[in-house]
């Protein structure tokens, strides 16, 4: 994961988004050793998997072009595996790669639902992820004015695909970014 911070930090300059990045590489960190999975290798893919959206946001949502296509084509062409290459195009619903792997699901369920959590954190009096919990994101998630860039629609969705309660998922990524709140 120490590569794909070198990489991050060579093509995104938003602050916000590299506030996203940690929020969902930690995130994914928590999660793999439920799957039996490699952290390292989850955190990277946490941390790279919108390296390309700053300068390609594909906003038009083409299924062929943009964000996440540019990351995926650059990671192949640097050596990163097909596991990591999948799971950046996995993650983004128009991309036409059905999401199959628990690095995959994982991806897409956290992804959004870090961003709600952190936006929380915010809004609360000491702006600290401390203060949230499951049922404060729960609530939220149901003011459409509150963050609303944040796909409620994806979060429900990939609790799903993970098969799990969302109050768990939630509850994961709440103790992920617990870990590292200074940052966030």
């Amino acid at each position: 994961s120490a590569q794909a911070r070198t990489i991050w930090q060579e093509r995104v300059q938003s602050e916000r988004l590299g506030r996203h990045r940690y929020a969902v590489a930690d995130s994914m960190r928590q999660v793999a050793p439920r799957a039996g999975a490699d952290a390292d290798l989850w955190e990277a893919v946490g941390l790279l998997h919108d390296m390309d959206y700053e300068r390609h946001p594909n906003l038009e949502r083409s299924a062929t072009q943009g964000h996440p296509f540019v990351a995926a084509t650059w990671l192949r062409a640097q050596g990163w595996s097909e596991e990591v290459c999948r799971a950046v195009l996995s993650h983004a619903d128009y991309s036409g790669v059905a999401r199959l792997s628990p690095l995959e699901k994982t991806l897409y369920a956290v992804d959004e639902l870090s961003g709600i959590v952190t936006a929380v954190a915010r809004v609360r009096p000491s702006k600290s992820i401390a203060a949230v919990d499951v049922a404060a994101v729960k609530k939220k998630m149901k003011d459409k004015a509150f963050a609303r860039a944040v796909n409620r629609e994806d979060i429900v969705s990939g609790a799903a695909e993970l098969e799990m309660p969302l109050e768990d998922v939630v509850a994961e990524v709440i103790a992920a970014l617990r870990t590292d709140a200074g940052r966030l």
